[in-house]
């Protein structure tokens, strides 16, 4: 298996950590997860809309999405250090913040089990807090390993949908975090051809012939049940309609490559393998 289109640099310091910061805010939940794990989770004085884990984290003042934060709103929280998932912005933001010379970490993806415990170890490092850092990669790394030996024989074929409203079907293809959990809980991406999330065809849901869906479980008018998912003409068709083969997962869990990543896959992997033998 490789898996090393999955895997980015480490970290990027931004700016000079503060060697004590106390007012820490944490963009991007897989972050804001490891500061927790980490056992730091006292330092934090804020968070972005997607850390929702663990609940803690939800009590905590919310600046906005990671994707379209907004300086006036980062900086009413008075941070005195901003960890923030690579990919944060807008751009115009994050100069204003520079400008303001708050120390800031931008923690870069990666969707291996070494860019995990890499990340892990930006973030202790940046909290001031590296011997934690190294054992909390350790346990995740074990666990992953762990989680990975629990993995069946078969390959089935996996069609991540990100979302499927009105009949516009947006799903995973390369490179992405759904393909390399996929991978490495034992699956393979049914579709391939295109980096990233993209809006598919009808035809081209049929001709990836999924054995499973797989989707984040949501509520409200974001969920969607297996009869109204498989009464679609792209999937009716598919070899997941015929057992009506649908996993649903947590989304932060499922695609965050934090520090539950060993449960993600043992979790994906015992559903995908579940009718093997």
């Amino acid at each position: 298996m490789k898996l090393g289109r999955f895997a980015f640099a480490a970290a990027l310091t931004v700016t000079p950590v503060a060697a004590l910061a106390d007012r820490v805010l944490s963009i991007g939940g897989s972050v804001t997860e490891i500061v927790y794990a980490l056992g730091e989770g006292d330092r934090l004085v804020a968070r972005d809309s997607t850390s929702n884990f663990p609940a803690e984290a939800t009590e905590l003042p919310d600046v906005g999405y990671i994707r379209q934060l907004s300086a006036e709103g980062v900086l009413s929280v008075g941070p005195d250090l901003i960890l923030m998932e690579g990919g944060a912005g807008p751009a115009e933001t994050i100069d204003l913040l520079r400008e303001a010379e708050i120390p800031m970490v931008e923690v870069a993806d990666g969707y291996t089990p070494e860019a995990v415990e890499d990340k892990i170890r930006a973030v202790a490092k940046a909290l001031n807090v590296p011997d934690k850092g190294e054992a909390l990669a350790a346990e995740v790394s074990a666990q992953i390993a762990e989680a990975r030996a629990t993995v069946g024989e078969g390959v089935p074929r996996v069609l991540f949908v990100l979302s499927q409203a009105s009949g516009r079907i947006m799903a995973a293809g390369e490179g992405t975090s759904a393909e390399a959990i996929i991978e490495l809980a034992g699956g393979e991406n049914a579709l391939s051809g295109f980096q990233g999330y993209k809006q598919i065809s009808e035809e081209a849901v049929m001709a990836a012939a999924p054995d499973v869906i797989l989707m984040m479980d949501r509520e409200g008018d974001h969920a969607v049940a297996n009869d109204e998912l498989f009464s679609q003409p792209a999937f009716a068709s598919t070899p997941a309609a015929e057992g009506e083969r649908v996993v649903r997962m947590d989304g932060l869990l499922l695609l965050g490559f934090g520090p539950r990543v060993g449960e993600a896959v043992s979790q994906l992997a015992a559903a995908l393998h579940s009718d093997e033998g």
